[in-house]
């Protein structure tokens, strides 16, 4: 949503944060943290930020309707979960160059066709990440390029039983979810 939307439909004020200071606390390899000291409401306040460099995810779709999601362990989560497709840019790299790379790395499907769907910030409270969601009609089979740290198995599913899943709460990832809902919406006109 724009500013000037916000503002024209619930006359919302969006005051900006005043950034007071700025530094660098930790630097990895996918993820940076930074401090940032804003002024809120005559305070100053601490903001701890994760920067991400980005990412694209991708709802795959075959030619009989069934989209392809990958199953994989989660460290963080402490969990298996249910996911379309998705990476982390690289330097440089288009959003879209992105979610055809990460297509064939987990799934070993190449893209037929690749249509945007929407950006989602998944956590803004605390992280600049932003994904890239895009819908994928799956082209050829040409084999999974996983990475070393990937443990990776493919789903093949009908698109009305991966809603379902969400329904019954055996998807949980919020990308996942908003790529499905919104294929879904997209196939059925609703």
């Amino acid at each position: 949503m724009t500013h000037a939307y916000l503002r024209k439909m619930w006359n919302y004020d969006l005051t900006m944060e005043e950034v007071i200071s700025s530094r660098k606390q930790y630097r990895g390899r996918v993820i940076n943290l930074r401090i940032d000291t804003v002024k809120i409401n005559n305070r100053n306040v601490v903001r701890e930020i994760v920067e991400h460099p980005g990412a694209s995810a991708i709802v795959p779709l075959t030619d009989d309707s069934n989209v392809i999601l990958v199953s994989q362990y989660r460290h963080a989560a402490r969990t298996q979960l249910f996911e379309i497709p998705a990476g982390t840019l690289k330097p440089g790299e288009a959003p879209e160059n992105c979610a055809i790379r990460e297509l064939e790395e987990e799934t070993g499907y190449s893209c037929a066709k690749l249509d945007y769907l929407t950006t989602i910030y998944p956590s803004p409270g605390y992280s600049d990440e932003v994904i890239n969601i895009y819908l994928a009609r799956v082209g050829r089979l040409v084999g999974q390029k996983t990475e070393p740290d990937e443990k990776i198995k493919v789903v093949r599913l009908g698109l009305d039983e991966a809603i379902k899943m969400i329904e019954e709460r055996k998807i949980q990832d919020a990308k996942t979810i908003v790529g499905l809902l919104l294929t879904h919406k997209l196939l059925n006109g609703t």
